[in-house]
């Protein structure tokens, strides 16, 4: 757990999908001893060919539309959006209401009870926002710019097993979940289990400080980043809406960015599939017992399906448990199906290891050849303790060797202290409005 600065506007660029995809060739090892430096797209290389690390193409999105200037139309002043006419205002939520309902924008009901288990019964459309929101195109150039660079940083960290063990002792003592994600990592580091192929699936979460106005990074998640699918529906609606109230809002719906995470998370998922090198095998995501968000993840693995034919099964941990089989070689099958990528939308917080059951699941997925998407590793290193490790002076540097790219993410570190810090806790306690608590869990709710 620890304490974070909160000087920082309502204003987040949550939906920056970030794909970092390293493979090597199944007869090399990447190891932190002899490790070579992946190299990253330029515009003459595809984001995702293999040795690369890609991010979405935010240079081509953000060539499409002013995003500094907003999204007033040109000559037009921005409506006050408070002082909209009430009236206007429910038709625009009548006609968001229609069009998410007709184009799958949907989440479980959770009034519901069978919602997070049967497609199509309970649906409602997701929580969105009804009108989009400016922000400036120098700081979406620059969440852009600093992709690559922690996708590089996130692979290096991962691969130092003493690094994330040492720096993650201390709450190992504390937090029995990161105990057993530890006591993981610890077993495929004795293994000396190399993996080979490397798949992320990141999103960095910004917001805009507002004293400074300096976009600063709250955190970077590795494992279960959501939304891929319902973010790019939630971009064509807002599209749809300006195209038909722009006028009355003095909003010009061609400001608004492109949005292809959903291609872009298939298109790294698929060259994952395509590198295990076996035609019969599936992609496997790993869900929650009940899940409500299904329809994002469903609408994932129908590109998958369409676009390059990879057929995907859905099971949870103690599914898994049950159903797997690990064979000599490393193959992983799971009822009887081979696995080349697992994909974790699932796995991420304690409630998904109710029983023993699913903590072998995690092990058994860890242990074979099957492609994780993020391997016990890459989750670790998106935990905040060790984001709060590599804020620290000195240490981005034991993992990057550009001191451009390092003052880049320095920039954007917003304050992150550990509550042992005597003097930062005494500040927290006598402001408390200025400071927030995080503790070490991913999924959204455990803010404090």
């Amino acid at each position: 757990m620890g304490v974070g600065h909160s000087s920082l506007s309502s204003c987040s660029v949550d939906s920056l999908c970030i794909i970092a995809f390293t493979a090597q060739p199944k007869t090399s090892s990447f190891s932190n001893s002899n490790r070579q430096k992946p190299l990253f797209p330029t515009k003459k290389h595809s984001p995702f060919a293999v040795l690369k690390i890609g991010t979405l193409n935010c240079a081509r999105v953000a060539g499409e539309m002013e995003i500094g200037k907003g999204i007033a139309a040109a000559g037009k002043p921005i409506v006050d959006l408070h002082g909209i006419d009430d009236g206007l205002i429910q038709k625009i939520v009548y006609d968001a209401l229609v069009w998410s309902s007709l184009h799958g924008l949907l989440v479980g009901d959770r009034n519901d009870q069978r919602s997070g288990k049967l497609p199509g019964v309970g649906m409602v459309h997701a929580p969105i926002a009804l009108l989009p929101t400016s922000f400036p195109e120098s700081h979406w150039k620059q969440a852009c710019e600093l992709a690559p660079i922690f996708n590089e940083l996130i692979d290096r960290v991962s691969l130092d097993g003493k690094f994330l063990q040492d720096s993650l002792a201390r709450t190992k003592k504390v937090d029995a979940f990161t105990s057993r994600l530890l006591d993981i990592h610890s077993k495929i580091l004795e293994m000396n289990k190399k993996e080979e192929i490397r798949l992320g699936l990141h999103r960095s979460d910004y917001m805009l400080d507002e004293k400074t106005k300096l976009l600063l990074q709250i955190e970077f998640n590795t494992i279960s980043s959501s939304f891929a699918g319902l973010g790019c529906l939630v971009t064509d609606l807002h599209r749809t809406l300006l195209d038909d109230y722009g006028e009355d809002l003095g909003l010009d719906s061609k400001r608004i960015p492109g949005n292809t995470a959903t291609g872009q998370f298939a298109e790294a998922l698929a060259k994952a599939w395509t590198e295990y090198n076996n035609p019969r095998a599936v992609a496997m995501i790993v869900v929650q017992t009940e899940e409500r968000n299904m329809y994002d993840q469903h609408w994932l693995c129908t590109v998958l399906k369409e676009r390059y034919n990879v057929r995907t099964i859905r099971k949870t941990l103690a599914e898994i448990d049950s159903e797997g089989q690990l064979l000599p070689d490393g193959t992983f099958l799971v009822g009887g199906q081979a696995v080349a990528v697992v994909y974790f939308r699932a796995g991420y917080a304690p409630t998904d290891y109710p029983s023993e059951s699913e903590w072998r699941a995690r092990l058994l997925m860890e242990q074979s050849s099957a492609i994780k998407c993020p391997s016990i590793s890459y989750h670790l290193a998106g935990t905040k303790k060790i984001q709060q490790e590599l804020a620290k002076p000195n240490v981005l540097e034991k993992f990057l060797e550009s001191k451009e790219d390092i003052a880049k993410l320095r920039k954007c570190f917003a304050g992150l202290w550990s509550l042992v810090d005597s003097d930062i806790t005494k500040k927290a306690i006598e402001k408390p409005e200025l400071f927030v608590m995080k503790p070490q869990r991913e999924g959204g709710g455990s803010i404090s």
